[in-house]
């Protein structure tokens, strides 16, 4: 979730324009681990200070776009990670939620 003081950033059209046309860049696919993305990541974390600067903000060299486990890591949050539970007719009866600790942040 984002912060306060970028929530109006997140929301402009210029960040969605960005931010998918990065996407787009690179398949769709996380940069650290290969599989589907989720996300596009500022290298430069947003600040107050930064926040109205397009060269921190807009710049498709600042971004990478990754899953949200790697997000996650990157950020040292915990992953949550959900199964599907079948029934023996292959009907999806539930979900199983499962909270792995990210690794620490290097």
């Amino acid at each position: 979730m984002a912060q306060a003081f970028a929530k109006q950033f997140y929301n402009s059209k210029a960040w969605k324009k960005t931010s998918k046309l990065y996407a787009a860049s690179v398949f769709y696919l996380c940069e650290k681990c290969g599989r589907q993305g989720y996300i596009c990541h500022h290298i430069v974390y947003l600040t107050p200070e930064n926040i109205m600067n397009p060269e921190i903000t807009l710049n498709l060299d600042n971004l990478m776009y990754l899953c949200l486990e790697c997000h996650n890591s990157i950020h040292g949050k915990q992953t949550e990670t959900r199964k599907a539970i079948f029934d023996a007719h292959g009907n999806m009866i539930g979900l199983e939620e499962n909270f792995d600790e990210a690794p620490p942040n290097p």
